[in-house]
């Protein structure tokens, strides 16, 4: 189903759109169950918590057919071409789950690490995210700064070797500085990303955010899969394939019932 001009007018300004019930109870099972046996996998594609428990697994779709049928989705492909306007391919997919007491997600940019690091050229690209678990404000929930995607990419980021997940998670990631975080949010405010299980998030992949610590006993699962236009392809291939793309193929959708076939 296309998006309402409500929606589109939502992601020009905000940066950001939530579709509700994008995908079925049927369908988020699927996914779940392929998102929990990836996250088991023993490779350095997969980050950890400090206990040693998974965290996040980078190039998911690389690795599983049900994940891979995601991607081409329909509602996902239908959505994603109405709002770039034009064909586009997966830059970059991954697994996230924030369990109790584990790692939060700086202040960033992911246009930040993908101009920097993989040699994406512009600015034009969507971070799609599908609920796999309830996130209200209790669990974690994603934080984002409404209107920052007009600011470009934000040139006061930096590496943070200090961070206790560098090596394992965040040695790509270009944090936003507390001085341009507090000007950021004076400017345009600060937002909390709320939705039920089944939903769908795109946002401009220039918007800033990030996540807190989960102190509450409820997980937070949830699927991203992030796109560029086919003619704004990264130009280095300093990083994996599972943290950057070398299949460069535009994305075709899927037919309706892609993931209720594995359910």
């Amino acid at each position: 189903m296309p998006l309402s001009s409500d929606d589109v007018d939502a992601y020009n300004e905000r940066g950001w759109v939530v579709v509700d019930g994008a995908f079925s109870a049927s369908e988020v099972a699927v996914l779940e169950t392929a998102a929990l046996e990836v996250l088991e996998r023993p490779g350095p594609e997969v980050g950890r918590e400090a206990d040693g428990s998974p965290h996040v697994c980078w190039g998911m779709h690389l690795f599983d057919e049900r994940l891979a049928a995601l991607v081409h989705h329909p509602e996902l492909v239908e959505a994603s071409r109405q709002l770039l306007g034009e064909e586009f391919f997966v830059h970059q997919s991954r697994i996230n789950m924030k369990q109790t007491n584990g790692s939060i997600v700086a202040w960033h940019q992911d246009f930040g690490t993908y101009h920097r690091v993989d040699g994406v050229p512009d600015p034009r690209g969507i971070m799609i995210a599908v609920f796999l678990d309830d996130v209200s404000n209790v669990n974690a929930p994603l934080l984002a700064v409404p209107g920052s995607h007009r600011e470009g990419l934000v040139s006061t980021a930096q590496l943070d070797p200090s961070s206790p997940d560098f090596e394992a998670v965040s040695r790509y990631r270009y944090d936003i500085t507390g001085k341009t975080m507090s000007r950021l949010v004076a400017d345009y405010g600060l937002e909390t990303i709320t939705a039920k299980a089944g939903s769908l998030l795109l946002m401009d992949i220039t918007v800033v955010h990030g996540s807190s610590v989960n102190i509450s006993p409820l997980r937070r699962l949830l699927l991203y899969i992030n796109v560029c236009p086919v003619d704004n392809r990264g130009e280095s291939y300093e990083r994996p394939e599972y943290y950057a793309a070398r299949d460069f193929s535009p994305i075709q959708p899927a037919a309706a019932d892609c993931l209720l076939q594995f359910a």
